[in-house]
Order: structure tokens, then C-alpha cells, then sequence
């Protein structure tokens, strides 16, 4: 009796100690010590668990024992996870930190404006970059509608912040593109050589840039290809200045799209009236295509793109009685090859190569000019995020440029310029985020021009601070060095250059909330090293050097709204900016010609339910641009009138997949002047006689006919126009 006795005993003693069952207990806190109710706080690999009360306290029971894993999770909060001795774990405090991953926390927002579905502070929609009035499909001009750009008529390229359109670098996913403009010549503007299609997100920085980018002194501008396509498609398009057509097939893990145009302004121009006398109008035929593989961990994406345009025109030169004859042939081709993707634990690769080949063939009156650029760049980054608060990337790229020209006439001029240049750079960059209020961005570019045999170390930063759900500031300052253009370094066989140099400091405020965002930016550029010569005009025995100097400073405002009205978007944009310097064969500091001190943008986009409609309006303002008036003593005193140009656009869908499409530029008919020509020596009274540059046309007119044809019958190229 008393074994069995001892034995029930013994067995009841030792289930209570399997069974038995410790308290675990706490109270959940956020960062400031308030408490957090409805956490869910668990033991990992178990279903023992609670959830913290009003007061952020929480207790349950568990049957675990030794160390075992805590886990405590919130929506808003880093989910937390620490080792405890569950015998011993009570009334302790559990701290979390803010997730800043959410959709409210702080993004950089300083110099840059987004467009795409990826953006997090979106300026513009995708749709907007080809469906803004007066853009005609250009990247570049729908650009121009934004705030820190000039609008440069006679030129078409990118003017931004007091820099020359030069400063600006354009980039196919993270790749250079050497040549990334059309030809053109004296006071004929060119437009950007890609069409809107391939791409769906555009970053264009205006100041502050990443340390990924070089040889940049004022801007860059990132397109990006699409990742995928969804279906196969053909877009066919017929319009007053020529042919489109696009193809895209989608396969089971790759997709290719093709696009093709012709452009002919022969008959368009026998119809309405130029200020250009044209013996032979603009001509080109160009295409591009995009294919993209996806592995298992990456894609891969292969660019190409090719374009051969030629023209002939007479040209009024004030130098002379009778008009000088240009005639211009140009090809050029574009291929880039990227890859994205994982590896590892964690590790981020993106690598790519780009190739550019541009040559011209001019005839300028009895001179003939032959130039070619041959260009490459190499890439590849790593990055990897740590933690949710420290992301760090590095990688490195090379820069291979050749040029030759060879410039002769029907006497005795034959001359041959050129350089070959390799710069090699290496960067680093690490994100740390504090708190979702907090940000800040450190990076330092090195790179090495055997050209110009030098050494260049680049720091840049950036800080975002978030102020409230809606708001948010960021400062971003950068140094940022370049090689001098080609029209300088082309006679570095007979001058020895260096890199022209700025430094951006920039202050912005953003304010965005869903139909609407707000951008307030200031910002001060500092030059130095700019080039210098002693001549009229550039020529191979200038004498040339680094001595110059200039700044730029302003203000950019920028707000868009599609909350007044349910069918109504638009957007203004205005730019304050006081630059001077003393650079080329500027005697003293002045503004340069680009600059207006005032621009301002406003753009209105309505859909029209009943009429099957999209009508844009694009209204265009800057104040009067300098130049230098010769037969006055001050230099660059003169002043051009205001520029005003008011575009109009309507789209209207005969079906959902076929559009007719109609826009015209100046629809007030503005005579708008760009500056003025003066003659290089004086008349007989002793005056400099001038000529007025002025548009090609005092409007532009377009009509076109759109037709998508797919098995998706929504799918229409609206947002291509």
C-alpha cells in the first residue's frame, strides 16, 4: 500500500513539473514611451500568446521552458523579436521602433522630380509626359512645362538652373546616353531622340544628385524601360509629318517591342508658311527596341535604338548679302544592355553596358564638316540593405570616348581635330534611416580623366525630415565635376584642360496628399573652373583656360491638382533664378544668354465624357532674355521682349482603340523673339547691323490618326500622344 502510494506521488510530482506552466508578462511600448494596445505578442513556433490590452500590458501562460524566442508585432511598428528565459520573463517593458518602411514614412525629395507608378512623391503621371499641349511627343518639351527648366527655343535641348543644356545628362535604365538629342544646327532646335512609349518612369533631378552619377554639372535625367509588357499589340499611326509603327510580342518569360517612324516635313511645310527657306525639309527614319528576359532573380534588358536624318536650308546671316547654305546628314545608333537582380543574402546587382555612334556630315556654304563619337560606359553596383535602417551601395563605372573631325573647304583648309578620353570613377552611397520622420543619404564619388590627367572626390548628402502626414523637408548638397564639351576639348592636343566644377546646395518643402502636391525649392550653384578663351569665336589657336567663374540662385514652385474638379487636372510651375558668369569670352560677369529670370508654366488636362474627349491647354511664360548689343558700351545690356506661347491639344476616341488626335503650338500666333545676331564688324556709320532670331514657324500644327489593335480592347496609345 505504501509503494503504491508512493508511486501515485511520484507521478503526479513529476506531471506537474512537465506540465507545469510559467507566466509570461510585459506592457508594449512605442518610441516615446506611450503605450501600445492590440500588439500581438507570441512565443515563436507556438500558439501561446496575447495581446497587449489598453494599457499596452499583456500576460499569458506557456508550457515552453529555456530560451525561447519573443515576438511582439504591430502594423505601424518594426516587428520586434528578442531571446528570453521564459522561466524568468515577467513585467518586462518591450519598446518598438517605428517601421519605417510604411507608406507615410520620409522620402528625399530634394532637386528630384518623379513621374511613374513606382514614384513615391509623383510630380507627373506617365500619361502626362506625351499628353501635355505643345510637347508633340517630346520628352524634353513636356518637361519643360516644370519648374527649375528654361524654355530655349532656338535650341530644343534642357536647359536647367542657370546651366547650359551640356549639363545635363540623360541615362537609360542607369546607363549614359552619349547622344541623347537629335541634329541640328545654328538656331534650329532639335528634340530628344526617344519616343514616350518604352518607358514608363521617368526621375528627372534637377540639383543633388546621387554619387552613382558623373559627369553631370547641373542635371540628370533617368528613363526607364518598362519591366514587362502585359499582351501582344500592334500600334499603327498615321499623321501630317509622317509614319509609326510598334509591335510588341509577349512570350512565356521574355517580351520584344519594336517601334518605327519616318518622318517627311516636305508636305506639311508646302502647306503652311516657314520663317526658314528649306531646299531640302527635315527628313528621318529611326527606330528603337526593347527586349527583356526574366530569370528567376533578375531581368535582363537589351536597347537598341538608330536614326538617320538629314536636311537642307538656307540661312539670313547678317554677315553676309546672301543666305548661307547648311546641309546636314546625320546617323546615329544606341545600344544598351543591362541587368537587375539578387543574390546571395540579400545583395542587389545592377550591371550594363551602353554603346553610342553619332556622325554628322555638314555643308556649311563652301565648308565641309565631318565629325564622329564613338562612346561606351561600363557599370556595375552592388547594394544591400542591412537593416530596415542602413541600405548600403558601391560600384564603379568607366567612360570611353573617342572623337575626330576633320574640317575642310574647295581652297586650302583641311584640318583634323580630336581626343580620345577614358575616365574611370568609383562611388559609394549608404541610406540611413533614423525613423520614418528621419533620413539621410551620404555618398562620395571618385573618378580619374586620363585626358584631362586628373583626380576628382565628390561628396554629396542629402536629409529628409518629415514634419507631418502630408509634409516634409530635405536639404541636399553635392559637388559635381565634368569633362569641358566638345566644341573646347576637341583642341586638347594644342591646350591642356580640367574639369569645370559646381557645387549645389539645395533647400526644398513638399507637400502632397492624394490630388494634390506642392513643391517649394531654393537653391545656390556655385561654378568654377568654367572654360575660357580670348576670341570671337572658338577656334583651334584660342587661348583658352579654367579661370571662370558664375553662380546661379532661385526659387521653383511647383502645384498640381486634380481635386476641383472631377474630369480636371493641371499643374503650374514657376521659376525665379538670378545667374551670372564669366565664361567663354565674356569680358565680366553677366547672365548668359539662356536666361530669363522668370518662367512660369501652367497646364490644364479635361476629359470630356460625352464628347469621348481629352482637351489640354499649355500655357508658356518667360521675361525677356539678355544679349550683348555691340553698338552699346555695357556688355550683354540688351533685353529681349517677354516670350508667351499658348498650345492646344484634343484627343478624341472614334473607338476605344482608335484615336484622332489633333494639337497646335502658338495658337495666339505670338511673335516671340529669341535674341539677336550682330554683325562681327561694323556698317559704314559705324553701326552693327543685327537679325532677329526667331521660330522656325510661328505655329505648329499636327493631326494624327492612332490605331491599336490587341486583344485587349481598352488598350488604346492615348498615352503615347
Amino acid at each position: 500500500m505504501k509503494t503504491k502510494l508512493f508511486f501515485t506521488i511520484s507521478f503526479l510530482f513529476f506531471t506537474a513539473l512537465i506540465f507545469a506552466q510559467n507566466t509570461i508578462s510585459g506592457k508594449v511600448v512605442d518610441p516615446k514611451g506611450k503605450p501600445v494596445a492590440g500588439a500581438n505578442i507570441y512565443i515563436d513556433g507556438t500558439y501561446d500568446g496575447a495581446t497587449s490590452t489598453e494599457t499596452g500590458e499583456f500576460s499569458f501562460e506557456t508550457a515552453e521552458t529555456g530560451n525561447k524566442f519573443l515576438v511582439v508585432s504591430f502594423l505601424l511598428f518594426e516587428t520586434y523579436k528578442q531571446e528570453i528565459d521564459v522561466a524568468i520573463y515577467k513585467d518586462q517593458i518591450v519598446k518598438l521602433k517605428e517601421n519605417i518602411n510604411t507608406l507615410d514614412a520620409v522620402v528625399i525629395t530634394a532637386g528630384t522630380l518623379e513621374s511613374g507608378d513606382k514614384a513615391r512623391v509623383s510630380v507627373l503621371k506617365p500619361l502626362d509626359i506625351v499628353t501635355t499641349a505643345g510637347s508633340a511627343g517630346n520628352i524634353v518639351a513636356a518637361l519643360q512645362t516644370l519648374p527649375g527648366t528654361q524654355t530655349v527655343g532656338e535650341d530644343g535641348r534642357l536647359f536647367v538652373r542657370g546651366g547650359e543644356a551640356s549639363e545635363t545628362q540623360t541615362f537609360v535604365d542607369g546607363i549614359r546616353v552619349a547622344q541623347p538629342y537629335g541634329a541640328t544646327t545654328n538656331n534650329l532646335p532639335t528634340r530628344s531622340r526617344f519616343s514616350p512609349f518604352l518607358f514608363n518612369g521617368i526621375a528627372f533631378s534637377t540639383g543633388g544628385y546621387s554619387a552613382e552619377y558623373g559627369e553631370a554639372l547641373s542635371s540628370v535625367l533617368l528613363l526607364n524601360t518598362k519591366d514587362e509588357e502585359d499582351h501582344d499589340k500592334t500600334d499603327i499611326g498615321l499623321m501630317t509629318v509622317g509614319l509609326s509603327l510598334g509591335n510588341t510580342q509577349k512570350f512565356k518569360k521574355s517580351s520584344l517591342s519594336v517601334n518605327m517612324m519616318y518622318v517627311n516635313l516636305a508636305p506639311y511645310q508646302a502647306v503652311i508658311p516657314q520663317n526658314v527657306e528649306w531646299n531640302n525639309p527635315y527628313q528621318s527614319l529611326g527606330g528603337e527596341t526593347v527586349y527583356r528576359y526574366n530569370f528567376t532573380n533578375g531581368i535582363f534588358k537589351l536597347y537598341a535604338s538608330f536614326d538617320s536624318e538629314k536636311f537642307d536650308l538656307n540661312q539670313k546671316n547678317v554677315n553676309f548679302e546672301n543666305p548661307i547654305r547648311t546641309d546636314m546628314n546625320n546617323n546615329n545608333f544606341y545600344l544598351n544592355s543591362s541587368y537587375k537582380g539578387s543574390f546571395g543574402t540579400g545583395w542587389q546587382i545592377t550591371s550594363g553596358v551602353s554603346y553610342g555612334y553619332s556622325k554628322n556630315k555638314l555643308k556649311y556654304d563652301i565648308t565641309g564638316i565631318e565629325n564622329q563619337e564613338n562612346a561606351a560606359q561600363l557599370k556595375l553596383k552592388l547594394s544591400k540593405k542591412f537593416s530596415n535602417f542602413f541600405k548600403l551601395s558601391f560600384g564603379s563605372d568607366y567612360f570611353i570616348t573617342k572623337y575626330d573631325e576633320n574640317v575642310a573647304d574647295n581652297i586650302s583648309l583641311n584640318v583634323t581635330n580630336g581626343y580620345d578620353s577614358n575616365i574611370f570613377a568609383a562611388y559609394t552611397e549608404g541610406d540611413l534611416l533614423f525613423s520614418k520622420k528621419l533620413a539621410l543619404k551620404v555618398g562620395l564619388r571618385y573618378s580619374n580623366n586620363s585626358l584631362l590627367n586628373e583626380n576628382n572626390i565628390a561628396p554629396r548628402a542629402s536629409l529628409g525630415y518629415k514634419v507631418s502626414k502630408t509634409s516634409q523637408f530635405s536639404f541636399a548638397y553635392g559637388d559635381y565635376s565634368q569633362t569641358p564639351v566638345v566644341d573646347y576639348i576637341k583642341f586638347s592636343k594644342y591646350h591642356q584642360f580640367e574639369s569645370e566644377k559646381a557645387s549645389h546646395y539645395i533647400f526644398n518643402y513638399t507637400f502632397t496628399r492624394p490630388g494634390q502636391t506642392l513643391r517649394a525649392e531654393a537653391y545656390y550653384k556655385d561654378y568654377s573652373n568654367l572654360v575660357q578663351y580670348d576670341t570671337r569665336d572658338i577656334q583651334y589657336n584660342s587661348i583658352f583656360n579654367n579661370n571662370g567663374s558664375g553662380y546661379a540662385k532661385g526659387l521653383d514652385l511647383f502645384w498640381r491638382d486634380s481635386n476641383l474638379h472631377k474630369n480636371l487636372e493641371y499643374w503650374i510651375s514657376y521659376s525665379y533664378i538670378d545667374s551670372e558668369r564669366q565664361y567663354k569670352n565674356f569680358p565680366n560677369m553677366a547672365t548668359p544668354s539662356f536666361i530669363a529670370n522668370h518662367n512660369l508654366s501652367v497646364v490644364a488636362k479635361y476629359f470630356i465624357t460625352d464628347w469621348k474627349s481629352q482637351v489640354s491647354l499649355t500655357n508658356s511664360f518667360s521675361s525677356g532674355r539678355p544679349y550683348n548689343d555691340p553698338n552699346q558700351t555695357q556688355f550683354m545690356n540688351g533685353k529681349t521682349k517677354s516670350y508667351n506661347s499658348l498650345s492646344f491639344s484634343w484627343a478624341y476616341l472614334l473607338t476605344t482603340q482608335k484615336i484622332l488626335y489633333f494639337s497646335v503650338s502658338n495658337v495666339l500666333g505670338t511673335q516671340n523673339i529669341f535674341g539677336y545676331d550682330y554683325a562681327k564688324n561694323p556698317d559704314a556709320s559705324g553701326v552693327y547691323q543685327r537679325q532677329a532670331v526667331v521660330p522656325t514657324a510661328d505655329r505648329f500644327f499636327f493631326v494624327g490618326f492612332f490605331w491599336t489593335i490587341s486583344q485587349n480592347k481598352n488598350e488604346n496609345q492615348l498615352k503615347n500622344l
